[in-house]
């Protein structure tokens, strides 16, 4: 029988990118579910669906990511980052489901310079980044099997992100300006999903049942400024683009000024490779300027 793999929230940006990539992974039978249909912040829905389709493996990609607007819709962030994955968790359990969660970046507080590893110590300074360590901790307290992996900066051709706002911002404005002092990686949703694929592959045919907090993003550590310079390069604009500093562009949630993520446990266990970011940046800009 083929492997069955349930995946939440398949309208957004990561969810679609596992659809455009399952005729590639013909092993394995998926089941994709928006959040109209699989509204994981009910429990007996939940029970429902893995009832019926009894999935090998769950990838939560369903979750709340409007990170100003979560300062003031609370009650529903903390559904859909709380409530929701720690109902995913109790059902896979019971179910003998692996659940791979997606997590975030946001849990740290950016205070340091060096890129954050699993272990180190999260400190959200945003509302959203608090619903997601708790998340984190409900998923791994409720069933210990679970794989949590943490992401950021994350973009693709689909949905609201940022290489596809600095396009438009770009072909419409002569001049805009850009925040330099927040260091992160940029992760292609592409790639992550297919990261995570390779992951189940290297599940179902190793010895060893991995579980825990993972890091997967980006191979670079570049400030919003320097994605914007490369996104004007890349797409040949010439928008004028200025560096300005946090203060100058206040939003509702507070941000990290460092979030990158360091990838060696996730690249010794599961022996993944990594394309530059120049080169993931490059085909998503293509696919958006010249669509199939």
């Amino acid at each position: 029988m083929a492997v069955k793999i349930l995946v939440t929230g398949s309208n957004g940006q990561l969810g679609k990118c596992f659809r455009e990539l399952s005729p590639m992974f013909p092993e394995y039978d998926f089941i994709f579910t928006a959040k109209e249909e699989l509204q994981i912040e009910l429990e007996s829905v939940v029970q429902y669906f893995f009832e019926k389709y009894q999935p090998d493996y769950c990838i939560n990609c369903a979750a709340y990511t409007a990170v100003d607007k979560a300062e003031e819709a609370r009650s529903i962030c903390y559904s859909a980052n709380v409530t929701g994955p720690k109902n995913l968790a109790e059902t896979a359990l019971q179910y003998n489901c692996k659940l791979i969660h997606i997590s975030t970046d946001y849990v740290f507080d950016g205070q340091q310079n060096t890129p954050y590893v699993e272990t180190d110590t999260p400190h959200p300074v945003n509302y959203y980044g608090l619903t997601k360590l708790e998340g984190e901790q409900q998923v791994l307290f409720t069933n210990p099997k679970s794989i949590i992996l943490r992401t950021s900066w994350v973009y693709s051709i689909y949905g609201s992100n940022f290489v596809k706002t600095m396009l438009q911002l770009m072909q419409t404005r002569d001049h805009i300006r850009v925040v330099d002092d927040q260091t992160g990686a940029p992760t292609y949703a592409p790639s992550l999903a297919n990261a995570i694929l390779q992951m189940i592959q290297q599940l179902e045919v190793g010895s060893t049942d991995y579980s825990g907090i993972y890091h997967y993003s980006g191979n670079a550590a570049i400030s919003w400024y320097t994605f914007a310079k490369e996104i004007k390069k890349i797409s040949k604009s010439n928008c004028e683009i200025q560096p300005i500093p946090t203060a100058d562009y206040p939003t509702a949630a507070k941000r990290s000024a460092y979030s990158v993520l360091d990838h060696t446990k996730i690249s010794g266990d599961f022996q993944l490779s990594f394309k530059t970011w120049q080169e993931e940046l490059q085909e998503c800009i293509h696919l958006l300027q010249h669509p199939i």
